[in-house]
């Protein structure tokens, strides 16, 4: 059978070795099969003009709990499929939905949801695997966390959801809780995610993580200690112990411009470097959503931008989408395009394993692709080759 060729041209094309000007992307059964500045003409392919707009790889959300008006812990497939297609429209090609802490019976609807949509994908973002954002999570600095259902590492629970599952990719934890650290060595070594959160590690504490099999830290600068005095004398906190092991701890940064200030933004950049630094949305159900009534039931308000416990008394989760952390890090923040673009693209797929196939436009690589304007206003999204959202 005769393969069908789709080309993208005209356009600014960004690359692991910069912007292409003028040039297009030729792609195929889900597959990109040339870049490249040189005309090609291959009879009968359908043409796509990007009118000058910037071509880039589709981000890749690692920590995302809703959108479009619903949320994954809904554990249902009609609530996963409204978020990955509300997600898709503003530029995410694959995402890992995130759970955040809950009874046990949801996790457990929601893995069976997600293995199975995992095989039945639909015209939203690619579920790429499940992170789970509790429940072993210090209550100090539960944030906008359910403190019901927050407890230190049980072995018999751990254990046993990553013995029947197959789509756990990321799971967040306090490490100075008692039993983290063998929850850690345990996790990591089935080849799971685990990631530093909601915390008051010390440096040691922070170490010893490393050393349990501890690779990235979620949500860096929120829900964790910085520099403070306790008996009359400084103390690094858990923000001061990752820089100390920037080189072997990864970090992602909520870009809305709000849950870390731009002025900190530039700090975490500079200091580890997008190559270490992946940008998520750590979005709840309002966000990709013109209009959203109550929340989680009245618990949960919007105001300045983002989502706040009703109390004012923390805040609780995002209403970005991953074309607005991409504007927040080249607007407020002042970096460079090709560099915002790849924390929100190559880096999540290098920490997350998948940057074989995923993450950035070369050939052989998933046709994952978004069109987007100067303001970063997402034009196009195509996912394996297939167009879900077209605005030109």
């Amino acid at each position: 059978m005769k393969n069908t060729y789709t080309k993208l041209f005209n356009g600014a094309v960004i690359t692991p070795g910069g912007i292409l000007r003028d040039a297009h992307i030729l792609f195929s059964e889900g597959k990109i099969v040339e870049i490249s500045r040189q005309n090609t003409e291959i009879e009968g392919a359908q043409l796509i003009d990007a009118r000058g707009a910037y071509i880039a790889p589709g981000c890749i959300d690692i920590h995302v709990h809703g959108g479009g008006g619903r949320d994954f812990i809904e554990a249902t497939p009609e609530a996963f499929y409204a978020v990955t297609g509300a997600h898709a429209r503003y530029g995410t090609t694959a995402i890992y939905p995130t759970l955040a802490a809950s009874p046990r019976a949801v996790f457990d609807r929601a893995i069976q949801t997600c293995e199975t949509i995992m095989n039945e994908p639909g015209e939203g973002a690619r579920i790429m695997g499940l992170h789970l954002e509790g429940n072993y999570l210090n209550p100090l600095m539960r944030g906008g966390q359910d403190p019901a259902s927050i407890y230190p590492p049980w072995p018999e629970e751990y254990r046993e959801i990553l013995e029947h599952s197959r789509c756990v990719r990321r799971w967040s934890a306090s490490p100075e809780l008692d039993g983290a650290l063998t929850f850690g060595r345990y996790a990591s070594q089935r080849g799971v995610l685990v990631s530093i959160a909601h915390t008051t590690a010390t440096y040691p504490q922070v170490k010893a993580a490393l050393e349990a099999g501890y690779r990235h830290v979620t949500h860096f600068y929120n829900a964790m200690t910085g520099v403070h005095r306790a008996g009359g004398f400084k103390h690094e906190g858990t923000i001061e112990s990752v820089y100390l092991m920037n080189d072997d701890l990864t970090v992602e940064l909520v870009g809305d411009g709000i849950h870390v200030p731009p002025t900190l933004l530039q700090l975490v950049y500079k200091i580890m470097g997008a190559a270490r630094i992946a940008l998520v949305t750590d979005s709840m159900l309002a966000a990709a959503c013109p209009e959203v009534g109550e929340m989680y039931g009245g618990r949960v308000i919007i105001e300045d931008g983002v989502c706040k416990l009703a109390d004012r008394s923390a805040i609780a989760g995002s209403i970005a989408t991953m074309n607005r952390t991409i504007c927040t890090m080249t607007q407020q923040a002042g970096l460079p395009l090709t560099e915002a673009v790849r924390m929100a693209s190559e880096t999540p797929a290098t920490i997350m394993g998948i940057n074989d196939r995923k993450g950035s436009l070369a050939p052989g690589k998933d046709a994952d692709i978004i069109l987007f304007d100067p303001d970063i206003n997402v034009l196009a999204t195509i996912i394996e080759g297939k167009i879900v959202y077209k605005a030109l």
